[in-house]
């Protein structure tokens, strides 16, 4: 995975450079996207994504593990994360997109009734709760939607994540060993997504709404991620990012 995240690095890189230092775009970057009077815009500079996806932690795929705990804690059925993120698009590449960091957080918690050695269900109940943050560099190419109002904008995603969890039970936090079962796990992010402009359906809304509230475009979007939290630096880490797939609503304004 590491491997995957230099070349991701990289070729992110390469496009953001070749990008920005082309003769024609050398002189004429932008902080933020300014308003515009044909076509009426607001200024545009944040984006908001609120972020929904099926979320399995790869907490089995350790392999220093020499079974498979959380299988046989809480099955095999992904649970809801629910996310937020805010992206400030600090930097506009004329004719190509925007550039810029962001900042993401959420939530997904797991339970189930615990049982016993013969089968039989017990009255305690154990859970695992997981807190991801992350920090990325965000490339969007909005220009098919700005420039030809074709209504499709690919991105991508590359930066670091670390998540909080906490394993408990009817009982509190869980401990096994005198080892707390709570605790922190860095590692990597990468995203690829495609958002479609709502705004083309109806183009006079949209500037009513622009004008009204300052949100300059809405987005239905689906994404693919790799959230990495396999530890970096870290020797005993809990493995519980996962690769999956996400969708929900983007503004920006």
């Amino acid at each position: 995975m590491k491997r995957v995240f230099a070349v991701s690095l990289g070729a992110m890189a390469t496009l953001f450079a070749t990008t920005l230092f082309t003769e024609g775009n050398a002189h004429a970057l932008e902080l933020g996207t300014p308003a515009s009077e044909h076509p009426y815009r607001t200024a545009q500079n944040f984006a908001l994504e609120l972020r929904f996806s099926p979320y399995r932690p790869q907490i089995d795929d350790d392999k220093a593990l020499t079974s498979k705990p959380f299988e046989s804690t809480f099955g095999k059925k992904a649970r809801l994360f629910i996310g937020l993120e805010v992206d400030w698009q600090v930097l506009r590449i004329p004719h190509f997109g925007t550039v810029g960091p962001g900042l993401g957080v959420g939530y997904v918690t797991m339970s189930r009734t615990v049982q016993t050695v013969s089968g039989r269900t017990s009255g305690d109940e154990t859970s695992l709760s997981i807190y991801p943050f992350t920090a990325v560099g965000v490339l969007r190419a909005d220009a098919l939607w700005r420039d030809f109002g074709v209504p499709f904008v690919p991105y991508g995603k590359l930066g670091l994540g670390v998540a909080l969890w906490r394993a408990s039970n009817s009982a509190g936090t869980s401990s096994q060993d005198n080892v707390s079962g709570k605790g922190t796990s860095w590692g990597t992010d990468i995203a690829l997504g495609m958002a479609l402009a709502l705004d083309a359906l109806d183009q006079g809304a949209s500037r009513n709404m622009d004008n009204a509230t300052g949100i300059n475009n809405t987005y239905l979007y689906i994404e693919a991620y790799w959230l990495t939290l396999d530890g970096i630096a870290q020797p005993h880490a809990l493995h519980v990012g996962t690769s999956s797939w996400t969708m929900g609503l983007a503004f920006e304004f």
